[in-house]
């Protein structure tokens, strides 16, 4: 099976754009796409999901109001009565002191006893009596709360399910906003993903690289175009025995074929194509380098251009460019015969994994 290096371009810009923004929810393509399908039904299911929940609180607080009105004269009858129990404690103690005797040190004691039991008597009555009304003013203060949120629901019902759902319509919108604008990302990496499936089946002689990226520094200068080339990137760059393909996806639809915009992509897989040989060239030449293998020095190495169409390519070809579809592809690469060993493939494909600059991150979403 070929040996694969890197996410696919598009779904990594899907996943850097979802972790920025906060909205890294979603695991697969297919989820963002029926997501996307389903803007109504998602908001519909949102407002339904609220306006059950504010019935809910509704029948909650009717159910809660009831029982307040049932329970604060029993709970502020039993506070009286455990005032009036403790009293009674209190009131037995004071009973049951002993006599005074003519002694001193006991008289003493004995009036000690029954001042601390008295100073017991008041602050308990005071205690329970500020109990009783902080309680008092505790449960009508709850009870007018939950009459007032009670009447407000049922009189304004729909503002009160506006209101609860309008946070969560809010971020609704947003993440409808940034996956709208990834549109077109979405749909492009569902095209390379395709390609890199159908790659997957050749051997392990090929060598796969997706999103390569690479940053030159000073620009590589192509004379013939007047191109002071920065950097490159292309959606897929496979490695083989045969010599290397760059390969650029299209998840054109049909009537996106009626007016098809070749010339970027082919500018673009040119424009790579000339800096990849340069890259190359300049690995191959040098003694004591990269490619310091005797099979390898000052050896050329073929690169093919590829533009794959998922659905159905346009009429119109190019000198330089293959024009593929999907199924044409893979037949396409084992077409080439093979020019270096599997040891020489390898070389070459570490080589230019140190050029790759992939920004990787940590993201629920995968293909």
């Amino acid at each position: 099976m070929c040996r694969v290096y890197n996410t696919i371009g598009c779904l990594n810009a899907i996943q850097l754009m979802l972790v920025r923004y906060n909205v890294d929810e979603f695991r697969t393509l297919n989820e963002l796409i029926h997501f996307r399908k389903n803007y109504q039904f998602n908001e519909e299911e949102i407002i339904s999901d609220h306006t059950l929940f504010i019935q809910e609180e509704k029948s909650t607080l009717e159910q809660e109001i009831a029982e307040l009105i049932e329970a604060i004269p029993r709970n502020k009858n039993d506070l009286e009565d455990r005032l009036r129990q403790q009293l009674d404690d209190y009131n037995q103690e004071i009973e049951n002191l002993p006599e005074t005797h003519s002694k001193i040190i006991p008289t003493i004691r004995d009036y000690w006893l029954n001042l601390v039991i008295c100073s017991k008597f008041w602050f308990v009555q005071l205690e329970c009596q500020f109990n009783i009304k902080t309680f008092n003013y505790q449960a009508k203060k709850l009870l007018s709360e939950k009459n007032k949120r009670f009447d407000y629901l049922s009189a304004n019902f729909q503002d009160a399910v506006n209101e609860s759902c309008f946070p969560a319509l809010q971020a609704f919108e947003k993440k409808k906003e940034i996956i709208e604008n990834l549109n077109n990302t979405i749909y492009g990496a569902v095209g390379e993903q395709k390609v890199e499936n159908a790659l997957r089946i050749l051997s392990d002689d090929f060598i796969l690289i997706n999103d390569f990226c690479c940053t030159f520094k000073p620009p590589i200068y192509n004379k013939a175009k007047n191109d002071h080339i920065y950097s490159i990137q292309i959606d897929h760059l496979l490695i083989s025995t045969s010599g290397i393909f760059l390969i650029e996806t299209k998840n054109w639809s049909d009537n996106s074929l009626n007016n098809p915009d070749l010339r970027s992509p082919v500018e673009q897989i040119l424009r790579t194509n000339f800096a990849l040989y340069i890259l190359l060239s300049d690995a191959s030449k040098r003694r004591n380098g990269s490619f310091e293998h005797q099979n390898l020095i000052d050896r050329k190495i073929p690169i093919k251009n590829i533009i794959v169409f998922t659905n159905n390519k346009p009429a119109e070809e190019f000198q330089f460019v293959k024009m593929l579809t999907l199924p044409e592809l893979v037949p396409y690469i084992k077409y080439f015969k093979s020019i270096f060993s599997a040891e020489e493939t390898e070389i070459i494909a570490e080589y230019l994994l140190k050029f790759s600059e992939q920004k990787k991150l940590r993201s629920k979403l995968k293909c």
